[in-house]
């Protein structure tokens, strides 16, 4: 990153404008990311493991995320995902030093609104910012019936019961309860479930639904997914 905007002073935050979360496990990026942040108007604070931000969504959903994706405790994309799997549309920018194509594709296939690496210019990151907050409005939370995704154990629990997933089977639930109560075609599963350019057959993600709806059979009262002919999968 190319520095601080101008004007960034140590004196807090602006308590106004648009509510910013920062995700970013690299304390000193993340001191420069909020303070440049708060002198361009809006109000940002930081956290620097997916399970902080879990915690202050919970406390209060934001206008807009900003999550890099090398984590210590979680891929941003994962947490990304069971942010949308619960209900969360703020938009999220993610964060990288990644810089591939396939890397891009995969930030925006876990339902990420934007994409920037590192090193960038933080009037790029407000910039982007700003247009993902103009464009977005509040939408409704989802009723999952009390499912909880944990991206960073990559779990799925309901009822006091808890059952472990593997990414691949995280990843397509995420993508299902995103969109809970309709139809999810097929490839935009697979889109989301496997790294860009990967070869899945329809029997190999057949396969990994049958494994996952096992494992909510294990949840008291948890969702079911249902084939839907010829399209894809919904989660009900």
């Amino acid at each position: 990153m190319q520095g601080p905007a101008r004007g960034v002073r140590d004196t807090g935050c602006a308590m106004h404008g648009s509510r910013l979360l920062v995700l970013e496990d690299e304390a000193q990026l993340r001191d420069v990311l909020v303070r440049s942040l708060c002198a361009e108007g809006f109000e940002a604070h930081g956290v620097g493991t997916a399970r902080e931000l879990l915690e202050r969504v919970k406390a209060g959903v934001p206008d807009a995320l900003v999550i890099d994706i090398g984590l210590p405790d979680a891929d941003g994309r994962d947490v990304c995902q069971a942010l949308r799997a619960d209900g969360i549309q703020a938009p999220i920018l993610f964060l990288t030093a990644r810089d591939t194509l396939s890397d891009r594709l995969s930030g925006f296939g876990a339902s990420g609104d934007d994409y920037v690496t590192k090193p960038f210019d933080i009037a790029e990151v407000v910039a982007r910012l700003q247009a993902l907050v103009r464009r977005t409005s509040p939408e409704p939370e989802l009723d999952l019936a009390g499912l909880r995704l944990d991206p960073t154990n990559r779990t799925a629990a309901k009822g006091g019961s808890t059952a472990t997933l593997t990414p691949t089977e995280f990843r397509l639930l995420a993508t299902l309860a995103a969109r809970h109560g309709k139809p999810v075609p097929r490839v935009e599963l697979t889109r989301a479930a496997w790294p860009f350019g990967a070869i899945v057959h329809d029997n190999t993600l057949d396969v990994y639904v049958a494994r996952l709806r096992r494992k909510l059979r294990s949840l008291p009262d948890a969702p079911a997914i249902v084939t839907m002919h010829g399209t894809g999968y919904r989660l009900q």
